[in-house]
């Protein structure tokens, strides 16, 4: 059974997002978009647990949640985000890392231990004062079940590879639990030819996800998995272990991430990292350090010079981002978009369909066909983000 899981995101209770990111919105989002299986988010958020446990029931004793009013078929997963900020071998470190819990009892002895230590109602992405190895030692002394993993890798500012507060290797962030990390997440502004520079990455398993704000950006990063019979957390666990029946993962172009090359968002300029060594990495504006982005950092730890190939993975964009290109529209939220959108799900089912699988003959108008080949194939224009700036893209010019 092929099922598209959406394991990153957040809820209306995590800071600069969307107040519609509630359980249900995120249910209905999740079959628009084709998503089967999607985390909860934020479950040390005390608000934002108690919803869960009000509106979820486990399924068949599944580890996977659905809407108790059974009002949709999306299935969740119980996960959330952390940001760890500490002080390590005299450099201040600060650390996102993705976090599932087995069931709701386990997670809710998680939540009591971290929340007589710091304070959890703040923010739905909690900020905790302790080390990688400690915050793990927490977790499996609760249950040796949880899932842990290192959020978007590459980001200069929070991930264990930044280049502003990160490690060199895993073993170095995650000490004596390095055997315990299974997986790690690639980030929007790189995807899996680029982490595969890097043989250390090669053992572990390879996800993508969203870490939508909004509910616009659901699926916009995903991860589809195989599984014999219904999906369970157990089925989910051993898949990310065991390095196993992962089909694919759905990517942004990393060119459109935020952080793909360096620059100065405040100076209007960007460079590759080639360009960047030149400038000694002084940004020619304000002659400060340009913030190194995730094609220099990949660079910097790659210890091979050919991308070793993976073929199982699709760049995308997101429908509601080439329709309004189409449209001739600046956002992605106008009501033209929003009818044309609606349209298209009616008729092919959902977008990740559309965006893959649909037949190109079928999809009308012709220039909608022919923006969706190009997507496919790759043949865009893109001007790539740097320095918390998104990318522009560009499916047909002037």
């Amino acid at each position: 059974m092929k099922q598209v899981l959406d394991l990153h995101l957040h809820s209306k209770y995590s800071r600069a997002c969307s107040p519609k990111l509630t359980l249900f919105n995120i249910a209905k989002t999740c079959e628009v978009k084709g998503v089967d299986i999607v985390s909860t988010a934020d479950f040390t958020h005390p608000s934002w647990f108690k919803e869960i446990q009000n509106n979820l029931v486990e399924i068949d004793h599944s580890g996977l949640y659905k809407l108790k009013d059974l009002s949709s078929k999306t299935k969740f997963i119980l996960g959330t985000e952390v940001s760890l900020v500490y002080k390590d071998k005299g450099k201040t470190r600060r650390i996102h890392l993705v976090i599932h819990g087995p069931n709701i009892e386990t997670v809710s002895q998680l939540n009591d231990k971290l929340g007589k230590r710091f304070n959890l109602r703040s923010d739905g992405r909690p900020i905790l004062g302790i080390s990688a190895p400690k915050f793990c030692e927490i977790c499996f002394s609760i249950s040796p079940d949880f899932i842990i993993y290192p959020a978007h890798i590459w980001t200069p500012w929070y991930s264990i590879f930044g280049s502003k507060s990160g490690f060199d290797s895993f073993s170095d962030c995650f000490e004596k639990y390095t055997n315990k990390i299974y997986a790690f997440e690639t980030g929007l502004s790189s995807d899996p030819d680029m982490n595969s520079l890097v043989s250390s990455l090669d053992s572990l398993t390879l996800l993508s996800s969203s870490d939508a704000h909004s509910l616009d950006n659901i699926s916009r990063e995903a991860t589809v998995m195989n599984f014999s019979g219904e999906p369970t957390f157990k089925k989910i666990y051993d898949n990310i272990k065991n390095h196993k029946n992962i089909i694919s993962t759905i990517e942004f172009y990393p060119e459109e991430g935020m952080y793909h090359f360096d620059g100065h968002r405040n100076c209007s300029f960007s460079a590759a990292p080639q360009e960047t060594k030149k400038l000694k990495g002084l940004c020619p504006v304000c002659r400060k350090p340009l913030v190194i982005g995730v094609l220099n950092r990949v660079e910097e730890l790659a210890n091979r010079k050919k991308i070793k190939k993976i073929n199982n993975f699709q760049k995308t964009i997101e429908l509601d981002k080439i329709l309004a290109e189409i449209l001739k529209v600046k956002s992605r939220q106008s009501v033209k978009v929003k009818k044309e959108y609606s349209r298209l799900i009616n008729e092919f089912g959902s977008e990740l369909f559309i965006l893959f699988e649909a037949d190109l003959k079928k999809i009308t108008p012709p220039m909608l066909s022919e923006a969706i080949g190009r997507v496919r194939t790759g043949n865009l224009n893109i001007k790539p983000g740097f320095d918390g700036q998104y990318g522009e893209i560009k499916i047909f010019s002037k």
